[in-house]
Order: structure tokens, then C-alpha cells, then sequence
């Protein structure tokens, strides 16, 4: 098991496509989405599937397992098991100033919304800002995939 530390900004702009590499796509679903218990998320991240299993969210912290399951399989859940709950996104991987941002840019009924991601070894760990990055949204319970799955950025 891991833990996960991970804060989430809305991005401006299109500065950071110039560093980015080429993206891909990525769809996900939600089996369960958990409330104050365990999500368990299928993905299919190009070619590669996978199963992930989050605790609850304390503060930018929580609890992760990840495992890479066959394509097949992933498409499967995704189609029988996911109750339409599926998030569509192209994902773009960049370095900035030594750290590993992850920037999704959202599609189908979440069109418009892009969002960076940065993964942290602890909480406090200082790190530089991207000029493209915008307001913090780590804390907002809207911004959470498994969120925008059920209540999508489109119909706010």
C-alpha cells in the first residue's frame, strides 16, 4: 500500500502544452465511489488497464493500491460495472523544476476543464508554481474525478 499526496489546481492557458508530452487518452470509471470509505476506480490509460483502490481523503492524503489489469478486463468493468460513471480525458505528463505534473484535459461532459496535478513525498513539501497554474482546488470535493463522474463540470 502507498499513500497518496496529491494537490489539484485549475490551469490557465496554454503555456504548458510547449513542455508537455504528446498525451493519452485515459477513460475511467467509479465501481464505487465511497463516501467516507474506499473508492475502487477501473482505467483504461491507452492500452493499459488498471485497478485502484483509494482510502478516504485526509486533507491532500490518502491511502492508494494500483494494479495493472488486462485491457479486456478494464473495458469490461468499464462497460458492466462502472453504472455510467465514466470520466473521459487526455493525459499529458511534464517536468517542472524537478517535479512530475500530471495535466488532464477533460472531454464529453466535463469539455472545458483542465486541471494539473502534482504528487508530493509529504504534505508540506515546497514546490514552484507553473505559471499556468491557476487556483487550487484541492480541498473543493467537486474537482475529484469520482465527483465528476456522477456530477459532471458541464452541468454546473
Amino acid at each position: 500500500m502507498t499513500q497518496e499526496i496529491e494537490r489539484k489546481f485549475l490551469v490557465t492557458g496554454n503555456g504548458w502544452r510547449t513542455i508537455a508530452e504528446p498525451g493519452i487518452s485515459c477513460r475511467q470509471g467509479y465501481i464505487s465511489t465511497g463516501g467516507a470509505s474506499a473508492t475502487v476506480r477501473v482505467r483504461l490509460l491507452g492500452r493499459q488497464g488498471f485497478l485502484t483502490i483509494k482510502g478516504p481523503t485526509k486533507s491532500i492524503s490518502r491511502s492508494e493500491m494500483e494494479y495493472e489489469i488486462p485491457a479486456a478486463d478494464a473495458e469490461y468493468l468499464l462497460e458492466h460495472l462502472c453504472d455510467g460513471r465514466i470520466v473521459s480525458k487526455t493525459r499529458y505528463i511534464l517536468m517542472y523544476k524537478g517535479l512530475r505534473w500530471e495535466i488532464d484535459e477533460f472531454s464529453g461532459d466535463n469539455q472545458g476543464l483542465i486541471m494539473a496535478e502534482i504528487e508530493l513525498d509529504r504534505e508540506d513539501q515546497p514546490f514552484e508554481k507553473p505559471e499556468w497554474v491557476e487556483r487550487e482546488v484541492s480541498f473543493d470535493p467537486r474537482y475529484f474525478n469520482s465527483a465528476l463522474a456522477r456530477n459532471p463540470f458541464g452541468k454546473w
